[in-house]
């Protein structure tokens, strides 16, 4: 189970009890209640290459089991991610470019002009400033007394790293979060669901980083990601092309963002929900880094990516057309029987527990995964160091959407 509830995949939301045509995995609802897991374990089973002819977002290829994913994820030449990464398209007129959504070579050249900012070196020279505000946050909070953990921590860290990756102003690094929220409405629902509301808040967004912009390229060039782009040689003009700066905006605030900052939350709730592990964990500390990989598979950030066929082809005995959406579901192939023993459960010493797709594979592999892997290492002994628990005390608070695996609130209690 994912949360307290037990009433996920029950009544309406019961997948067995369809016909194996109509399922459809996509609905944000299936995912707030957890009953999610139901429908890609059957279509694993079934049908794990599953077309859904009807959908909000019309016609989609579903692929749930692990081998596939990567199989999908890693060829390019005939699933293409140069037009849209989530199940939905964008609104006509509103499709900002960004990296991720692009095939070689023009994604390598803007990613590689990115990656410094989260290189090995950077994150030697981040590692201490990340625990030092990993104390002063935890040092804060309240004692004895009901809080928000989502955020009051989990949000809060991620921001600050975030703010630290961008060089953005400190006592604006609220918008970053608010922004990267924002940006996944497509997939979601009730956060902002009206484009127009949307187009006009990423406009500010633009409008914001246009001006940073234009002071880091008046100045010697930095290991932020705007000083990088400004000063890239092929990047340099990518501020004459407001829509390709946005949509390279929104790829780098949501990659920095839901990743870490979901699987904050994920952790102190699958912990709690396992009780064993926690008394593990807090007999063995040693056991933080492999437990971090264990709860970036349990929580998989983001369920999905969305690729679009080049061209007619056959997988998995299925065929398929040119131009058909295709969405890898991360959430499926980390759930995968046949490739990861005992999947649903959280098991913080598993054996090879970075075998697991929530940073994706192939060219589009998270390049921040190291930084997301850092900041939730240093959190954790240094939680280790101060309580005895991060009690959960109530049902978390789940985001509807079907491509970030959220929360909006988990009430805790610390234990000292």
């Amino acid at each position: 189970m994912d949360g307290f509830s037990t009433s996920a995949g029950t009544g309406a939301d019961d997948p067995w009890s369809q016909p194996l045509e109509t399922l459809d995995p996509s609905r944000a609802e299936l995912f707030q209640s957890g009953a999610h897991h139901a429908y890609f374990k059957r279509l694993r089973a079934e049908d794990p290459v599953h077309y859904t002819a009807e959908s909000q977002f019309g016609p989609y290829w579903s692929i749930t089991r692990f081998h596939d994913i990567v199989a999908v994820d890693t060829n390019h030449q005939v699933f293409s991610s140069n037009r849209d990464i989530v199940i939905g398209d964008n609104p006509e007129g509103f499709a900002p470019p960004m990296f991720i959504a692009m095939d070689p070579p023009r994604h390598d050249v803007q990613r590689k002009t990115a990656t410094p900012a989260v290189s090995p070196a950077r994150l030697q020279d981040l590692e201490a400033l990340i625990r030092q505000r990993v104390g002063v946050i935890l040092d804060s909070l309240p004692r004895n007394e009901v809080f928000n953990w989502v955020d009051l921590v989990s949000i809060e860290l991620t921001t600050q790293m975030l703010a630290t990756l961008f060089d953005f102003p400190w006592e604006d690094r609220r918008l970053l979060p608010y922004w990267s929220d924002v940006t996944t409405t497509s997939e979601t629902v009730g956060v902002a669901a009206d484009m127009a509301a949307r187009e006009r808040i990423l406009g500010e967004c633009l409008a914001y980083f246009s001006e940073l912009w234009r002071e880091r390229a008046a100045q010697p060039p930095k290991f932020d990601f705007i000083s990088l782009l400004a000063h890239g040689a092929e990047t340099k003009d990518m501020i004459n092309d407001p829509m390709e700066f946005l949509g390279n905006l929104m790829l780098l605030i949501v990659g920095g963002n839901d990743t870490t900052r979901n699987s904050i939350t994920g952790g102190v709730l699958a912990l709690n929900q396992n009780p064993a592990e926690y008394a593990k964990l807090k007999a063995d500390p040693s056991l933080v880094p492999n437990m971090v990989s264990e709860i970036i598979r349990w929580q998989t950030p983001l369920a999905h990516m969305r690729r679009t066929c080049t061209q007619d082809t056959e997988f998995g005995g299925k065929q398929m057309r040119k131009g058909d959406r295709v969405v890898m579901w991360y959430v499926s192939g980390n759930r995968d029987e046949t490739v990861i023993d005992r999947p649903d459960e959280f098991i913080i010493d598993r054996d090879r527990a970075r075998h697991h797709l929530s940073f994706g594979f192939g060219i589009h592999r998270c390049m921040g995964n190291r930084v997301a892997e850092l900041q939730l290492r240093i959190l954790w002994e240094e939680i280790l160091a101060r309580f005895d628990r991060v009690e959960v005390v109530g049902e978390p608070v789940r985001v509807a959407s079907n491509f970030v695996q959220g929360y909006t609130d988990l009430p805790v209690i610390l234990r000292t």
